[in-house]
């Protein structure tokens, strides 16, 4: 008994220090959360950070073919653990122990493996129903995972997904160029064909006028799931809000940092800036106090 206690606090440290080292801006946002329900966080991002090590990592394996059977292991690995309710892999340990404490749905997860074996090769999504799916089997699964653990009655569930969709379409919106690099597109072929973009704009950074459409389009669509959940911290109790309301605003900072440098993801890594996170953290405690609306950038990149 005391080695298998010993054995959970070293996996729940390794999967905070993975969040630490792999995810700085999530990690603060997760140390805004109770004691009990951070740990359980740090044990979700450990197992998924772990299969996107196997596909993005420095040491995955040469053919998208041995990435997915790689997956697959990762995997039967869960399941396993989940059957015996414990693993020796740390990662997977934790999550084992955070599931059955907080009887979370960990069978979403199969879901998100779906998604990421897509990422194992080129990544080229043809229509928003493509982009969809793949969101809901990533960000989505991963929202309906994080709901019970931050207490959100059950016909809300489906709210914390459309967050997570909303968090990742930004990703995708910051990441363009990043994604490209790895032989991924996000942005829809459809959408891409309507706006005239094409993949050598993008490899050559260009930012054309239909690129900025595209991207706007993209960005006006994020918002909108935002704006669908924005009832969402009201729901939760008082102790939760601060942690959901500092991601909100940092994601949604990202797309006004975006808007402000004209949809210009290509030339640049798009990233806040210290004053900006600072002013972002003073409005999420406003928020959490019920006073003051979110933070927002003006056009030109400077704090309303």
């Amino acid at each position: 008994m005391v080695h298998q206690e010993s054995h959970l606090r070293s996996a729940y440290r390794s999967c905070r220090r993975m969040q630490w080292r792999h995810d700085p801006t999530y990690y603060w946002a997760t140390r805004w959360l109770p004691r009990d329900v951070r740990s359980a966080v740090h044990a979700l991002y450990g197992f998924v950070r772990g299969a996107d090590q196997l596909v993005d990592g420095p040491r995955r394996a040469a053919t998208p073919e041995a990435r997915r059977c790689a997956l697959d292991d990762w995997q039967r690995e869960l399941e396993r653990g989940l059957a015996r309710g414990s693993s020796e892999h740390p990662l997977i340990a934790a999550l084992v122990d955070a599931g059955h404490r907080h009887d979370l749905p960990l069978s979403e997860l199969s879901i998100y493996m779906d998604s990421m074996r897509i990422d194992c090769g080129p990544v080229r999504l043809e229509t928003r129903a493509d982009l969809d799916r793949y969101m809901r089997g990533s960000a989505g699964a991963v929202g309906l995972i994080m709901a019970p653990l931050l207490g959100v009655p059950l016909e809300l569930h489906e709210t914390v997904a459309r967050l997570g969709l909303a968090f990742q379409l930004t990703n995708f919106i910051r990441d363009v160029r990043e994604d490209y690099a790895l032989d991924r597109v996000y942005l829809p072929g459809e959408e891409r064909e309507r706006f005239g973009v094409r993949e050598q704009d993008i490899a050559q950074a260009r930012v054309t006028p239909g690129f900025q459409s595209l991207l706007a389009g993209e960005v006006a669509r994020a918002r909108e799931l935002f704006a669908a959940t924005v009832e969402l911290p009201g729901a939760l109790s008082p102790k939760m809000r601060p942690g959901i309301h500092l991601a909100r605003n940092v994601y949604l900072g990202v797309l006004d940092r975006v808007e402000a440098l004209g949809f210009d993801v290509l030339g640049r890594r798009v990233s806040l800036l210290p004053s900006q996170m600072g002013s972002i953290a003073v409005a999420t405690l406003a928020q959490a106090a019920g006073g003051h609306p979110r933070y927002r950038l003006r056009a030109s990149g400077n704090r309303a």
